[in-house]
């Protein structure tokens, strides 16, 4: 009997967790995509305008993403609570919340444009393409907020499948318009936004035609003037409010690496963007495993299932400790050659090898972090998840501006290390209160 609980709550893990790697995989693809196409156009300033143009866009999104994962955590409790009704709530204010967001956006597109660049320096001709490219793709954040909430919202109902059928479709849809766009209409940078653009769309108008079809029932059960109810709002506000604190810190510690990369020369830049990709390479995987923690945490918690919740958290540990362990055989192999692929340049890869040993560190430092983040977004302990991130944080910056002088690009990835690490110590301690949320009836 337990080894059939075992594989049964392996397979609700894998059912979540393998449709959200795909899709973790396809995201950088619109980007990639993007860059291939403007490759060939003869000029490096229309690759300089697209990366300007989606560094851009990445942190603005990135800022809002807590409007996915507030909606995911929110809606899984609901979901093991049965609410149907506060189900289709949680929807339509996430959906509402992301719009009102991006009207803000479109409102202040010209004073944000402005800010930008007065922190980006740049060429004159690729401050006039990333304008172009900005301008046309800023049209796309009522989609991209709004499927934001309908991501978070299928992740929160067990179902990761339909978050990857967007993503695929989105991919093929920005690959046949920005080439129609570039190659037939002569476009380029312009044409490029354009068909992102038009991807972003589909994706949204894809999501809602799947709402419409395998949830309709739950139309019968919208109530309007229960959306804006009072206290339901503020709990909404005041989970995505932690997360947006949280991810604030993320994206700073994640800007601060690069800029101290490059204020250390082209080289070390250069090295430090390419052992990078080897963390984002694991993260994708990672966090397909923190998508199932949100999933089913907060089905469990929802339910008063603290059984249920227990071996779901020892489930996602067993898989993120035996996918470490991979990752770091797979890196300690083949890592450099990987390298390899993704540059020829001699004295990089050369330079690399002072580096690589803390790219080793990175699976086995960072597993609980990426698991610990789904099961508090599913547990909706969002306070404690960014009390976490302040103390990782402040050692980041601590430890650098500490050790730099000594140390100088090691200094970086020591904290970087350490900041990973201790995201998944302190919330390994603050994971008791998860427990004890959860009250059998």
């Amino acid at each position: 009997m337990t080894d059939k609980k075992q594989v049964t709550e392996n397979r609700r893990i894998l059912q979540i967790a393998i449709p959200s790697i795909i899709s973790n995989i396809t995201v950088p693809l619109l980007g990639l995509i993007d860059v291939t196409i403007v490759g060939h156009l003869g000029s490096p300033a229309y690759i300089g305008a697209i990366a300007v143009g989606g560094m851009l866009f990445n942190i603005i999104y990135w800022i809002f993403g807590f409007l996915r994962m507030g909606t995911s955590g929110m809606t899984s409790q609901a979901y093991g609570q049965h609410d149907l009704n506060e189900i289709t709530r949680l929807l339509l204010r996430s959906i509402g919340v992301g719009l009102l967001i991006a009207f803000c956006l479109l409102l202040f597109q010209y004073p944000i444009l402005h800010l930008a660049f007065t922190f980006i320096k740049t060429t004159p001709e690729i401050e006039q393409l990333a304008t172009t490219y900005f301008y046309i793709c800023i049209w796309g954040a009522p989609a991209t907020l709004g499927l934001y909430g309908f991501a978070g919202w299928f992740i929160g109902m067990q179902n990761s499948r339909f978050p990857m059928y967007i993503a695929i479709t989105q991919n093929i849809v920005n690959i046949v318009a920005s080439l129609c766009f570039v190659y037939l209409l002569d476009m380029k940078v312009a044409g490029v936004a354009a068909g992102t653009l038009i991807a972003q769309y589909a994706g949204f108008f894809m999501a809602l035609w799947l709402y419409m079809r395998y949830y309709h029932t739950l139309h019968k059960r919208i109530v309007w003037k229960e959306i804006i109810q009072r206290q339901a709002m503020y709990r909404f506000f005041q989970v995505n409010r932690d997360i947006f604190f949280r991810t604030l810190c993320l994206v700073m510690v994640t800007m601060f690496f690069t800029s101290a990369g490059a204020a250390q020369g082209e080289v070390v830049l250069a090295v430090n963007t390419l052992l990078m990709q080897l963390f984002t390479l694991f993260s994708y995987v990672m966090d397909g495993f923190a998508y199932a923690g949100e999933a089913l945490a907060g089905r469990y918690i929802g339910a008063k299932n603290q059984t249920g919740l227990r071996s779901t958290v020892h489930h996602l540990f067993y898989w993120g400790l035996g996918l470490s362990f991979l990752f770091t055989l797979l890196y300690s192999v083949g890592g450099k050659s990987f390298l390899g692929l993704l540059t020829n340049d001699i004295s990089v890869i050369a330079a690399s090898d002072s580096y690589f040993y803390w790219a080793l560190i990175i699976p086995l430092a960072g597993f609980s972090a990426f698991l610990w983040d789904g099961i508090f977004i599913g547990a909706t302990a969002t306070r404690q998840m960014l009390y976490s991130m302040l103390v990782a944080s402040a050692s980041f910056f601590g430890i650098y501006y500490g050790f730099h002088s000594l140390l100088g690009n090691h200094a970086l990835w020591l904290a970087f290390l350490v900041y990973l690490s201790l995201r998944g110590i302190v919330q390994t301690f603050l994971g008791r209160q998860i427990m004890r949320k959860v009250i059998v009836p």
